[in-house]
């Protein structure tokens, strides 16, 4: 019987700038459809480049990216992009900005390109707020707006690179509880860049750890296996989510020194 192809694969990737090796070992990794995985590691470890080279963004120096059995190119609505910094256009009311998502999209009538643009207006609790210009909502509000338009182009893979990270700490557990739900109600295949372990920990169904240059995958944990599906805040105050809190931490802790 021929196994079955995986979603999206990395196969031996390396990347290289001015001969420096940002992934310096050989990047094997398969991520399942609709997993929600996150790359956690410090800053400068090579995980958001591994990101851009899944939307197209990067290529790799040597190996290859597969999405079901193909090699990934340029950027295409398949694999949708969401940056730290708010990517709304501030001309285009928060509708008009969810629909610029689909502009480009020739076999939707624009009927249907408005009833996609209301169903997703809604996932992401802004259905009040069509009408409003960027600068009428607060910075969460326009991410969500980002993370809409991303869902709305009909993006399979949302990459996400810090979305959160220049929000304060209670939007940002806000719109991390948001994500959980979208993923609940609309489950796309996520990989979501971080720095933050709690973030990781919270969000993630797999979590991916990142050594400082040169860059190996320290561990490869299940979260959904000790977790499960379901998470809510409270759930940052258990004994299971603090002892995953506490593990991860003192791995990145040791790969630290024993880089220095």
């Amino acid at each position: 019987m021929t196994a079955p192809v995986p979603y999206l694969q990395f196969d031996a990737v390396t990347k290289q700038f001015s001969g420096l090796h940002v992934v310096a070992s050989p990047f094997n990794l398969v991520v399942p459809r609709r997993q929600f995985v996150a790359f956690l590691g410090p800053s400068g470890c090579g995980k958001t480049t591994l990101m851009r080279m899944v939307g197209g963004l990067d290529t790799p120096s040597t190996g290859g990216i597969r999405l079901e059995g193909a090699p990934v190119g340029g950027p295409d609505r398949r694999r949708g992009m969401v940056f730290q910094s708010y990517s709304s256009f501030p001309w285009l009311t928060v509708e008009q900005n969810i629909m610029f998502g689909m502009k480009y999209r020739r076999d939707m009538l624009a009927a249907e390109k408005h009833e996609r643009a209301m169903h997703y207006l809604k996932l992401v609790g802004l259905q009040d707020f069509g009408a409003s210009y960027p600068n009428r909502i607060s910075g969460g509000m326009r991410q969500r707006v980002a993370i809409a338009r991303t869902l709305a182009a009909g993006s399979e893979i949302l990459l996400m690179d810090e979305p959160f990270g220049a929000l304060d700490a209670q939007l940002r557990e806000e719109l991390q509880v948001e994500l959980r739900r979208i993923q609940a109600e609309d489950a796309k295949t996520i990989i979501f860049v971080t720095h933050d372990v709690e973030e990781a920990v919270f969000l993630a169904d797999r979590v991916i750890v990142f050594s400082p240059r040169p860059t190996v995958i320290r561990a490869d944990i299940d979260i959904t296996a000790t977790l499960g599906k379901s998470r809510d805040l409270a759930m940052r105050d258990s004994t299971e989510f603090f002892r995953l809190r506490t593990e991860i931490l003192h791995m990145l802790r040791d790969a630290h020194r024993a880089a220095s």
